[in-house]
Protein backbone atom coordinates (compact mmCIF):
# COMPACT_ATOMS: atom_id res chain seq x y z
CA UNK A 1 0.00 0.00 0.00
CA UNK A 2 1.17 3.46 -0.96
CA UNK A 3 -0.43 5.76 1.56
CA UNK A 4 0.66 9.37 1.70
CA UNK A 5 3.60 8.70 0.05
CA UNK A 6 4.00 9.99 -3.40
CA UNK A 7 6.95 8.53 -4.20
CA UNK A 8 5.19 4.93 -3.70
CA UNK A 9 2.15 5.90 -5.78
CA UNK A 10 4.68 6.94 -8.28
CA UNK A 11 6.05 3.55 -7.70
CA UNK A 12 3.30 1.63 -8.40
CA UNK A 13 1.78 3.36 -11.23
CA UNK A 14 4.83 3.25 -12.87
CA UNK A 15 5.58 -0.38 -12.35
CA UNK A 16 1.82 -1.14 -13.74
CA UNK A 17 3.04 0.83 -16.92
CA UNK A 18 6.35 -1.01 -17.38
CA UNK A 19 5.10 -4.33 -16.75
CA UNK A 20 2.10 -3.69 -19.63
CA UNK A 21 5.09 -2.09 -21.87
CA UNK A 22 7.51 -5.20 -21.58
CA UNK A 23 4.05 -7.70 -22.83
CA UNK A 24 3.68 -5.27 -25.87
CA UNK A 25 7.87 -5.79 -26.58
CA UNK A 26 7.75 -8.92 -26.20
CA UNK A 27 4.95 -9.79 -28.33
CA UNK A 28 6.61 -7.67 -30.69
CA UNK A 29 10.25 -9.11 -30.37
CA UNK A 30 8.85 -12.65 -30.81
CA UNK A 31 7.31 -10.93 -33.91
CA UNK A 32 10.11 -9.38 -35.71
CA UNK A 33 12.32 -12.97 -34.57
CA UNK A 34 9.67 -14.97 -37.11
CA UNK A 35 9.70 -12.59 -39.54
CA UNK A 36 13.23 -12.35 -39.96
CA UNK A 37 13.62 -16.25 -39.73
CA UNK A 38 10.96 -16.91 -42.31
CA UNK A 39 12.68 -14.57 -45.15
CA UNK A 40 15.33 -11.96 -45.82
CA UNK A 41 16.60 -10.28 -42.35
CA UNK A 42 16.52 -7.37 -44.76
CA UNK A 43 13.67 -5.06 -43.96
CA UNK A 44 13.55 -3.81 -47.60
CA UNK A 45 13.02 -7.32 -48.76
CA UNK A 46 11.09 -8.97 -46.86
CA UNK A 47 7.72 -6.96 -46.24
CA UNK A 48 6.45 -9.06 -42.78
CA UNK A 49 9.54 -7.57 -41.21
CA UNK A 50 9.05 -4.31 -42.43
CA UNK A 51 5.91 -4.13 -41.46
CA UNK A 52 6.56 -6.02 -37.69
CA UNK A 53 9.60 -3.37 -37.36
CA UNK A 54 7.09 -0.48 -38.05
CA UNK A 55 4.74 -1.80 -35.53
CA UNK A 56 7.74 -2.05 -32.85
CA UNK A 57 8.25 1.66 -33.57
CA UNK A 58 4.77 2.79 -33.44
CA UNK A 59 4.92 1.43 -29.67
CA UNK A 60 7.88 2.89 -29.14
CA UNK A 61 10.29 0.24 -29.08
CA UNK A 62 13.61 1.07 -28.44
CA UNK A 63 16.19 0.28 -31.80
CA UNK A 64 18.52 -1.67 -29.96
CA UNK A 65 15.59 -4.19 -29.10
CA UNK A 66 14.72 -4.50 -32.76
CA UNK A 67 18.39 -5.34 -33.81
CA UNK A 68 18.41 -7.93 -30.77
CA UNK A 69 15.24 -9.41 -31.87
CA UNK A 70 16.08 -9.69 -35.39
CA UNK A 71 19.51 -10.91 -34.80
CA UNK A 72 18.30 -13.61 -32.77
CA UNK A 73 16.50 -15.10 -35.49
CA UNK A 74 19.72 -16.07 -36.80
CA UNK A 75 21.24 -17.65 -34.39
CA UNK A 76 19.35 -20.85 -32.43
CA UNK A 77 16.47 -20.19 -30.54
CA UNK A 78 15.15 -23.01 -27.74
CA UNK A 79 11.69 -21.86 -28.21
CA UNK A 80 11.28 -21.92 -32.43
CA UNK A 81 7.89 -19.94 -33.04
CA UNK A 82 5.89 -20.46 -35.95
CA UNK A 83 3.60 -19.37 -37.52
CA UNK A 84 -0.34 -20.77 -38.39
CA UNK A 85 -3.25 -20.40 -39.79
CA UNK A 86 -6.88 -22.17 -38.65
CA UNK A 87 -10.37 -22.01 -40.09
CA UNK A 88 -13.54 -22.65 -38.86
CA UNK A 89 -17.36 -21.67 -38.61
CA UNK A 90 -18.35 -19.55 -35.53
CA UNK A 91 -22.26 -19.47 -34.14
CA UNK A 92 -24.25 -19.03 -36.37
CA UNK A 93 -22.01 -20.46 -39.60
CA UNK A 94 -19.92 -17.14 -39.81
CA UNK A 95 -16.48 -18.01 -41.07
CA UNK A 96 -13.65 -17.44 -38.86
CA UNK A 97 -9.62 -17.33 -39.63
CA UNK A 98 -7.25 -17.32 -36.99
CA UNK A 99 -3.72 -16.81 -37.14
CA UNK A 100 -1.13 -17.77 -34.41
CA UNK A 101 2.72 -17.02 -33.47
CA UNK A 102 3.13 -20.23 -31.25
CA UNK A 103 5.78 -22.54 -29.99
CA UNK A 104 3.05 -25.44 -29.36
CA UNK A 105 1.35 -26.21 -32.85
CA UNK A 106 -0.68 -29.24 -31.26
CA UNK A 107 -1.18 -27.30 -27.86
CA UNK A 108 -2.63 -24.41 -30.09
CA UNK A 109 -4.85 -26.34 -32.22
CA UNK A 110 -6.47 -28.11 -28.89
CA UNK A 111 -6.92 -24.46 -27.16
CA UNK A 112 -8.25 -23.37 -30.67
CA UNK A 113 -10.44 -25.87 -30.78
CA UNK A 114 -12.10 -26.21 -27.01
CA UNK A 115 -12.90 -22.06 -27.80
CA UNK A 116 -14.48 -22.74 -30.87
CA UNK A 117 -16.50 -25.80 -28.80
CA UNK A 118 -17.35 -24.06 -25.86
CA UNK A 119 -19.15 -20.74 -28.15
CA UNK A 120 -21.17 -23.14 -30.20
CA UNK A 121 -18.79 -23.25 -33.19
CA UNK A 122 -16.53 -25.91 -35.06
CA UNK A 123 -13.00 -25.94 -36.37
CA UNK A 124 -12.65 -26.19 -40.00
CA UNK A 125 -10.41 -27.87 -42.52
CA UNK A 126 -8.00 -25.48 -44.47
CA UNK A 127 -9.79 -23.40 -46.71
CA UNK A 128 -13.51 -24.22 -45.79
CA UNK A 129 -13.77 -20.70 -44.97
CA UNK A 130 -10.69 -18.68 -46.60
CA UNK A 131 -12.01 -18.48 -50.06
CA UNK A 132 -14.80 -16.37 -48.50
CA UNK A 133 -12.01 -13.17 -47.47
CA UNK A 134 -10.26 -11.28 -49.84
CA UNK A 135 -6.76 -10.04 -48.38
CA UNK A 136 -6.18 -6.43 -48.50
CA UNK A 137 -3.89 -3.64 -47.33
CA UNK A 138 -5.51 -0.96 -45.37
CA UNK A 139 -4.19 2.76 -44.49
CA UNK A 140 -6.34 4.77 -42.38
CA UNK A 141 -5.83 8.92 -42.33
CA UNK A 142 -7.42 10.95 -39.38
CA UNK A 143 -10.22 12.64 -40.81
CA UNK A 144 -9.03 16.07 -39.71
CA UNK A 145 -5.82 15.93 -41.59
CA UNK A 146 -7.05 16.07 -44.98
CA UNK A 147 -10.14 16.82 -47.20
CA UNK A 148 -11.96 13.59 -48.83
CA UNK A 149 -10.57 15.16 -52.14
CA UNK A 150 -7.37 15.22 -50.85
CA UNK A 151 -7.55 11.67 -49.46
CA UNK A 152 -9.09 10.44 -52.85
CA UNK A 153 -6.39 12.40 -54.90
CA UNK A 154 -3.88 10.56 -52.76
CA UNK A 155 -5.30 7.46 -53.08
CA UNK A 156 -5.22 7.47 -56.86
CA UNK A 157 -2.14 8.77 -57.43
CA UNK A 158 -0.54 6.39 -54.93
CA UNK A 159 -1.86 3.76 -56.79
CA UNK A 160 -4.80 2.25 -54.40
CA UNK A 161 -7.63 0.59 -55.35
CA UNK A 162 -10.53 2.26 -52.94
CA UNK A 163 -10.80 5.66 -50.73
CA UNK A 164 -13.84 5.37 -48.23
CA UNK A 165 -14.40 8.39 -45.88
CA UNK A 166 -15.93 7.34 -42.53
CA UNK A 167 -16.67 9.15 -39.15
CA UNK A 168 -13.30 9.31 -38.19
CA UNK A 169 -10.82 8.61 -41.23
CA UNK A 170 -10.15 7.79 -44.37
CA UNK A 171 -9.54 4.10 -45.36
CA UNK A 172 -7.57 4.03 -48.35
CA UNK A 173 -8.00 0.39 -49.53
CA UNK A 174 -4.80 -1.57 -52.23
CA UNK A 175 -3.93 -5.33 -52.89
CA UNK A 176 -1.89 -7.10 -50.26
CA UNK A 177 1.02 -7.04 -52.35
CA UNK A 178 1.37 -3.09 -53.03
CA UNK A 179 0.58 -1.93 -49.38
CA UNK A 180 4.11 -1.14 -48.74
CA UNK A 181 4.65 1.30 -52.03
CA UNK A 182 1.04 2.55 -51.70
CA UNK A 183 1.95 3.23 -47.77
CA UNK A 184 5.86 4.89 -48.84
CA UNK A 185 3.74 7.32 -51.97
CA UNK A 186 1.14 8.26 -49.05
CA UNK A 187 4.16 9.24 -46.76
CA UNK A 188 5.77 11.10 -49.30
CA UNK A 189 2.92 13.51 -49.76
CA UNK A 190 4.09 16.78 -48.60
CA UNK A 191 2.81 18.51 -45.35
CA UNK A 192 0.23 21.52 -46.17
Amino acid sequence: MSGHSKWASIKHSKGKADKQRSKIFSKLSKEISVAAKLGDKDPAMNPRLRSAIQAARSANMPKDNIERAIKKSQGNIDNSYEFSRYEGFGPGRTGVIIEVLTDNKNRSVSNIRTIFQKFGGILGETGSVSYQFEQIGQIKIKKELMSANDALELAINSGAEDCVTTDLHHEINCKKEEFNSVREQIEKKPSE
